[in-house]
């Protein structure tokens, strides 16, 4: 059975134009004890999010199928999680997961993004003002591969394979977050590379 048979419950998000970049740290700063709220600026932009128990649960197990991935191959590899980035006046964002590798960097190597109601390619102009090199965008049971480059017209360009992770079986990593047991996916995962 697979995670995504079943239509996922949506998210809960309002989009508020015409916000200064004062306003929205204000707003932020508003919103510095809310649990279960996540907020983004982008050209004047306010977007509040309430993600979803879906949402929650792709993320959460594309982090932990990463992680393995990272312990078994032995990759140096930090967490930056969903970890506020910001260009000042121009972007705010949350990444839904994120990982800088070699060593701790202030902008992550790889971002990732789960995708259930809207978002799609339009994030990767936010992570372009970043200069995050590769993101990952998860979208209706497809993750799909993009990695920065700068003298493209289009800024990201779109990949089979990591930039960071060239060995990982990106099809098969598919497959396990489809899974509908977490513990499953792990111990499917953990086989193809053993």
């Amino acid at each position: 059975m697979l995670l995504t048979q079943t239509k996922p419950k949506p998210e809960i998000r309002i989009e508020q134009p015409l916000i200064s970049w004062e306003q929205f740290k204000l707003i932020q700063r508003g919103f510095a004890e809310a649990k279960g709220i996540r907020l983004a600026y982008y050209e004047g932009i306010l977007e509040i999010v309430s993600p979803s128990v879906d949402h929650e649960l792709i993320k959460t197990i594309i982090g932990a199928l990463l992680e393995l991935y990272f312990l078994e191959l032995e990759i140096e590899f930090f967490p930056m999680g969903q970890a506020t980035q910001e260009k000042v006046e121009q972007v705010s964002l949350q990444p839904d997961e994120s990982y800088s590798f070699g060593s701790p960097k202030k902008i992550p190597d790889l971002a990732i993004e789960v995708i259930l109601t809207s978002g799609n390619t339009e994030k990767l102009k936010k992570y372009y003002l970043l200069g995050v090199p590769e993101v990952w965008l998860w979208e209706d049971g497809v993750l799909d591969i993009y990695h920065l480059d700068i003298q493209s017209d289009r800024q990201y360009c779109k990949s089979a394979t990591s930039k960071f992770l060239p060995d990982l079986d990106i099809a098969t990593l598919q497959r396990c977050i489809l899974s509908a047991s977490p513990l499953e996916a792990l111990k499917t995962f953990r086989q193809t590379f053993l």
